[in-house]
């Protein structure tokens, strides 16, 4: 009998009929000799009832703000109302199943409120119920700390708490249920034609992770790459095969096109030692920079949306220009590592649609572009025509 950790997104969860769908893909694991470990999101999305952005939104109404250790106390009930429907859904199907937080589950973290980081993973209970033949449905998205502190691991951190479970009992297979078909090499809402990824690299799907497509969290598919656990991205409403993530050298040089509008480009004076410093005071935030651009004259570099403010109480006192009306157009393949002139491609693209690049940077699998957001669009369509697909895209 393999032990598979299956985890189901907010869009699986948020009705009676979607928790059902949900519950036959576990009763069929177990038909098929399997054990599962199942995973939940808070259901729904913003303005249902129990989703994050809800209960939020519930404590925000008496005061704008709310503290880190209050929205982590907050924030872990949506998941641990999912994790109690769905044993009760398990049950109408005559499948045994008991619900645990988190930190019942025994999901060690730091005090980091509202990104915390998983310092280990004492899976007692677990096991526990597992010997019992029954489910165990664990709330996603959170743990404790050392001090009993309730504690949650950031926006999508339901897919870690999957991946770092399977890891801890050695599964043989992870997979993430949500509501699309699986990994596509473009967003299907810009290229019409986008394809479905059935095979990809863990390398290949972080980077995608990481540049815009939101399928699974970065921190999921590291963790899953590090003990090698294959993770499968599928569909909760189809029995469709989905995306399998793995050590996969890809046939093609370019996998997938990205794009991500949440990111704020800033431009400061360069007055030497002092304003290169702000690097040092970001990362002690936990924040990371992008497009690093060091020159006499200025420093220029890219952080997300969501770190805005922190970043401008950092920068209060020294000269700065922001700019939020650029996006990041990335290409993205395992394939083109020592292949020379990809850049050179990507270039002569956008340039012959008359798209300005702003910065450009390159890895071993992705290479970036910094453009207007009015022409992200179209960047995207056209690196995916050139690179990803057999046929042209007909808009």
């Amino acid at each position: 009998m393999s032990l598979i950790v299956q985890k189901f997104g907010g869009t699986s969860l948020d009705t009676a009929e979607h928790r059902l769908l949900a519950a036959e893909k576990i009763k069929q694991t177990i038909e098929n000799g399997n054990m599962p470990v199942v995973i939940v999101s808070a259901m729904g999305r913003k303005g249902m009832p129990y989703a994050t952005d809800t209960l939020l939104n519930l404590a925000r109404k008496d005061s704008v703000d709310i503290c880190g250790r209050e929205s982590d106390m907050l924030c872990s009930c949506g998941e641990v109302i999912s994790a109690v429907a769905m044993v009760q859904t398990l049950k109408s199907l005559q499948i045994e199943a008991a619900s645990l937080t988190g930190a019942q589950a025994g999901i060690i973290t730091d005090e980091n409120y509202c990104r915390s980081n998983i310092l280990k993973i004492i899976p007692n209970k677990i096991n526990e119920i597992l010997k019992k033949k029954k489910v165990p449905v664990i709330a996603g998205f959170q743990g404790s700390s050392e001090n009993g502190e309730i504690t949650t691991f950031g926006r999508g951190g339901s897919d870690t708490s999957a991946s770092i479970i399977a890891a801890a009992l050695n599964a043989e297979l992870i997979e993430i249920f949500t509501d699309v078909k699986g990994v596509m090499t473009a967003d299907p809402q810009v290229v019409k034609t986008a394809q479905l990824l059935e095979k990809a690299d863990y390398s290949e799907i972080l980077e995608m992770a990481n540049e815009g497509a939101r399928v699974v969290h970065p921190r999921a598919i590291e963790v899953a790459a590090a003990v090698k656990i294959p993770l499968k991205i599928r569909s909760n409403f189809d029995n469709a095969a989905g995306t399998l993530v793995t050590n996969f050298k890809p046939d093609k040089i370019i996998s997938a096109v990205t794009s991500r509008d949440d990111i704020v480009f800033i431009k400061l004076e360069n007055n030497g030692q002092q304003n290169l410093q702000i690097f040092s005071l970001l990362a002690k935030k936990g924040i990371s920079a992008d497009f690093i651009d060091i020159i006499p004259e200025q420093i220029t570099f890219v952080i997300d949306r969501e770190n805005k403010k922190v970043a401008i109480e950092l920068l209060q006192n020294l000269p700065n220009t922001i700019e939020e009306r650029l996006s990041k157009v990335s290409v993205i393949g395992a394939g083109m590592t020592g292949i020379p002139g990809v850049m050179a491609k990507i270039i002569e693209i956008l340039q012959k649609n008359g798209i300005k690049i702003y910065q450009a940077t390159d890895s071993h699998t992705t290479i970036s572009c910094l453009i207007a957001k009015k022409d992200k669009n179209r960047a995207v369509k056209a690196l995916h025509s050139a690179f990803c697909i057999e046929m042209e895209d007909s808009e």
